[in-house]
């Protein structure tokens, strides 16, 4: 039984470890952009464009008041359209990337607001474009913001593939659900759970020590 235990909860982690990684770097990207681009054209921010600002702050906000295990439903023809299939791991990286990105998009909104509009307009001032701006002003001082924020963010996903697990995705959280919950596998329940605290506090202390690491340097640079 410990045999079939371990190799159970190894298969379990490899497939969510797969979800996270793809998943968490789709909905950065997304993320990211989504982002910088409420930032950049909000009325009085470096591109205004308040029609564009209004259309993707609405996107936001609809995509994330969905629950998650509804937006996966209804993603569904979506990842079938896209990975050819609507069940397992690839499947659920689709539903994933896009219930984070937009979670992500406000957490970075918040991080770039941060920054000193002092620094902004100093920056205005010499002649910066606003491509400039986004890459050599905004990104690098709210740097350590960021890293917390995308450290929530894959936190966020790998509590998600739990819930995808339930529709088929695989991972732990289908391990728990399928062999440990419906078989009465008490055994794979908790051990299933414990991998996913552990997992949790990694991604949290390696998030935690990249961001202070940035603050540190910066400041024996200032």
């Amino acid at each position: 039984m410990r045999d079939d235990l371990i190799d159970l909860l190894w298969t379990g982690l490899l497939e969510t470890l797969y979800m996270v990684f793809w998943s968490s770097l789709f909905a950065l990207a997304i993320g990211l952009a989504l982002g910088i681009t409420v930032v950049v054209t909000e009325r009085g921010g470096i591109l205004p464009i308040p029609i564009l600002n209004k259309v993707i702050g609405f996107i936001i906000n609809t995509v994330r008041s969905l629950p998650f295990i509804i937006l996966i439903v209804i993603l569904l023809p979506v990842s079938r359209f896209i990975v050819g299939t609507s069940l397992g791991p690839k499947a659920a990286i689709v539903a994933l990337s896009i219930g984070a990105a937009p979670f992500l998009a406000r957490i970075i909104e918040n991080s770039l607001k941060e920054v000193a509009g002092g620094k902004i307009e100093a920056a205005k001032s010499v002649g910066a474009s606003p491509v400039t701006i986004i890459f050599r002003v905004l990104i690098p001082e709210a740097l350590p913001a960021l890293v917390r924020a995308a450290t929530i963010a894959v936190i966020a996903i790998t509590e998600f593939t739990a819930v995808a697990g339930a529709i088929g995705a695989g991972g732990l959280g289908s391990l728990a659900i399928r062999f440990g919950y419906q078989r009465f596998r008490e055994d794979i329940l908790f051990a299933t759970v414990l991998v996913i605290i552990l997992l949790v506090q990694i991604i949290q202390w390696t998030g935690d020590l990249t961001a202070r690491s940035i603050q540190q340097r910066r400041f024996k640079r200032e």
